[in-house]
């Protein structure tokens, strides 16, 4: 496996699994006396300031650090081709972290937009 695809590799899985979006799953809201139809309009428009997060450089930012760290470690114990399987695997472990990251943010910033809009979130 050629080091371009190494790294290539982990940024594709997170950016699909990024595809996913992390709100499409919405917060449980205490509906007692809450408008349905403005829920609704004020949901879409929390989910829209969500996706406003900038997973891509999240995932990026991982999947470099990953594989600078797991080189890193690879090339102290090991040879060239131990140092590139660790930049590889740290490159997977990079990415993945990146995207919860993301993902987590997303799920913070709707949450917070509707507690700002006076919905009681219950997770």
């Amino acid at each position: 496996m050629t080091r371009l695809s190494t790294l290539t590799l982990p940024v594709l899985l997170a950016l699909l699994t990024l595809g996913c979006r992390a709100t499409d799953d919405p917060p449980i809201v205490d509906m007692r006396g809450v408008n349905v139809g403005q829920y609704n309009v004020d949901l879409t428009e929390c989910q829209a300031y969500a996706d406003q997060v900038q997973a891509g450089r999240d995932v990026a930012r991982g999947t470099v650090g990953g594989a600078v760290v797991g080189g890193a470690v690879g090339a102290a114990v090991g040879n060239s081709d131990t140092a590139q399987r660790a930049a590889g695997a740290g490159a997977v472990l990079g990415a993945s972290r990146g995207a919860r990251s993301a993902m987590t943010e997303r799920e913070r910033v709707l949450r917070n937009c509707l507690r700002g809009r006076g919905y009681r979130v219950l997770n």
